[in-house]
């Protein structure tokens, strides 16, 4: 939303302008942080060509990763806390985070530890993030662990990107396939059918499926759309329950091929989760608590908070993953009790990171390489097909004449 306002300054200035905020009492709120004494606030009313799409207002990862670089190289420079998260709060172009960062120097002026301030926004920031956060006030070490978040969202960031890109080809081949078949279904098909005019008993099977389909898209194109939104909306609907979602977290690590990918993917994010945070100084017990929130997956969620259970008790990360030879291989394991013997589980759990993480990316590299060629020549079969069902009666009835 946007409001035209007039104001005060403590000089007693008049001063007027726009400020967006997500309601009147927010844009008050960010005024009244500048020092300014509002008089006069309202709404503008914009064209809904004018508004925003509401999904680009919000904060994406790089906003928040952006806002972790400057808070730490900030406290690094002994700004004030308050003052540091008010002077990022005006760089921000999303006004609902601007507002967030707001709320949260208000809280720590009034005497609230920053973690506890961000515990309050896990809209932007994750337990992870809390965690690492609480661990350096703990330490006295809070620009470091800011750091070390940085680099941890960035790293996340990459990896998400990489899994993304490699699912945009098959999509774009499949929508390009779709728009082909509908083309040719209402503009290239009807014409043939004038030619086929009277030679249906003599057309192959393949023409007299091709035209069958065509007439079914055609007249009942509605249905169709009913159906795969139908579909679409039941899927959507299956996955927000908290069972289909332990189904499918369980079911998919045992799919074949796609299984083992999934499970060196959590693997490394079990394993770069936990180095981060024990570098940043948390306590092995709330690592693994806070790993297991955030790992993505019910299988390995309940695996780690067993661990944390077992640690608690007096036992190693090491003996409780052993416990589960089909979700941690015998590297994984291996490599955690050397790094418990040694003491530098954080630097063993960095290597486990780089070996899964590059075997990840080559995975996927792989599997582009695969999916390319065999899209395009399951593409290019489909083409040659409806090509065929059309031409085939042409040339039987040219060789006939």
């Amino acid at each position: 939303m946007k409001f035209s306002y007039q104001a005060r300054t403590k000089e007693g200035e008049v001063q007027t302008g726009f400020v967006e905020a997500s309601s009147r009492e927010a844009a008050l709120g960010v005024l009244q942080k500048y020092g300014l004494f509002v008089t006069s606030l309202t709404e503008v009313k914009r064209p809904f060509w004018e508004k925003k799409i509401e999904f680009l207002r919000r904060a994406s990862k790089k906003d928040v990763i952006f806002f972790t670089r400057q808070l730490a190289v900030m406290l690094r420079s002994n700004v004030p806390v308050v003052e540091s998260l008010e002077t990022i709060a005006r760089q921000m172009k999303k006004p609902a985070f601007q507002e967030a960062i707001l709320k949260i120097a208000e809280e720590v002026e009034g005497g609230s530890t920053l973690s506890f301030a961000f515990s309050h926004h896990k809209k932007y920031f994750s337990p992870f993030y809390i965690g690492m956060v609480n661990s350096g006030e703990t330490s006295g070490k809070v620009p470091a662990s800011l750091d070390y978040l940085a680099d941890h969202l960035e790293k996340e960031q990459d990896f998400i990107s990489n899994l993304i890109v490699a699912m945009i080809y098959p999509v774009f081949v499949l929508l390009v396939f779709f728009i082909i078949t509908m083309v040719m279904g209402f503009f290239v098909i009807p014409k043939f059918k004038e030619i086929f005019a009277g030679m249906e008993e003599d057309l192959p099977l393949i023409t007299r499926i091709v035209l069958n389909f065509t007439n079914l898209i055609k007249d009942w194109w509605f249905l169709g759309i009913a159906f795969f939104f139908a579909i679409g909306l039941t899927f959507f609907s299956f996955l927000k329950s908290k069972e289909a979602r332990k189904f499918l977290d369980k079911i998919l690590l045992e799919v074949p091929l796609l299984g083992s990918f999934l499970k060196k993917f959590f693997l490394a994010r079990i394993a770069l989760n936990l180095s981060t945070l024990i570098s940043g100084g948390v306590p092995i017990s709330q690592a693994l608590e806070i790993t297991g929130r955030v790992v993505g997956n019910d299988v390995y969620r309940k695996i780690i908070l067993k661990t944390r259970d077992g640690v608690r008790a007096g036992q190693t990360i090491s003996a409780n993953f052993a416990a589960y030879p089909n979700e941690f291989p015998i590297f994984f394991i291996q490599m955690t009790i050397v790094g418990e013997k040694t003491g530098q589980l954080e630097m063993t759990l960095k290597n486990v990171v780089d070996l899964y993480q590059k075997e990840v990316d080559r995975t996927l590299d792989a599997m582009m390489k695969f999916i390319e060629p065999a899209m395009i020549i399951i593409l290019g079969g489909l083409v040659a097909f409806l090509a065929a069902s059309l031409f085939i009666p042409l040339f039987q009835k040219g060789l006939s004449i």
